[in-house]
């Protein structure tokens, strides 16, 4: 499935990855949107080399896919999933690129503090759920549901589960019975 996504009314070329679960974006695209350069393809090609040189594989080890141009035609282009477009704005020296930059350094921020404290995470959660609209019933059965799917892995663990595909076994099996469809299908 490939998808145009608008970022400030800006055209941003996407591939939704069913096996893996996740979108992917064109660099270029992101890239030319945040820098205004004439040319994305060559500033990300030199940018690229920066990075490498200095060891950054996070955001140069990308994958290519092939994407619909503006003149019609499918060719490969670099993408990234969003955990490397992120580490990619912090690259881009950019006044467009800075909001996102302090957001990222808020969030960062805020992690530090959870994994220092980790009630703050859970309080975190339920001030986000509430923004969603979520009522408080809700909000505790989701908290709940949490706790319960929790203790359910650590039993699973000490009857020797141990790899993510076993666990998304039993996973599916307990919802499909719920709810009379796949985790997939569901989703």
């Amino acid at each position: 499935m490939s998808n145009i996504k608008l970022f400030e009314s800006n055209q941003v070329s996407s591939a939704w990855n069913e096996d893996e679960q996740k979108w992917y974006f064109s660099i270029t695209d992101v890239v030319g949107i945040l820098t205004d350069s004439p040319n994305p393809k060559n500033y990300w090609k030199v940018l690229k080399h920066r990075l490498t040189k200095e060891g950054n594989q996070s955001v140069t080890n990308c994958n290519q896919l092939k994407m619909e141009s503006s003149d019609g035609k499918f060719y490969k282009t670099d993408v990234g999933d969003v955990e490397q477009l992120l580490r990619l704005i912090q690259s881009i020296p950019s006044p467009k690129a800075e909001p996102f930059k302090q957001w990222l350094a808020k969030v960062g921020y805020e992690r530090m503090q959870e994994m220092a404290d980790p009630a703050q995470s859970l309080e975190r959660a339920r001030e986000n759920w509430q923004k969603l609209g979520r009522i408080d019933k809700w909000i505790q059965q989701r908290m709940t549901g949490q706790e319960t799917r929790n203790k359910l892995t650590d039993y699973w663990k000490e009857s020797g589960v141990e790899k993510s595909d076993e666990f998304a076994f039993l996973t599916n099996i307990i919802h499909q019975e719920w709810t009379g469809l796949t985790v997939k299908k569901h989703k």
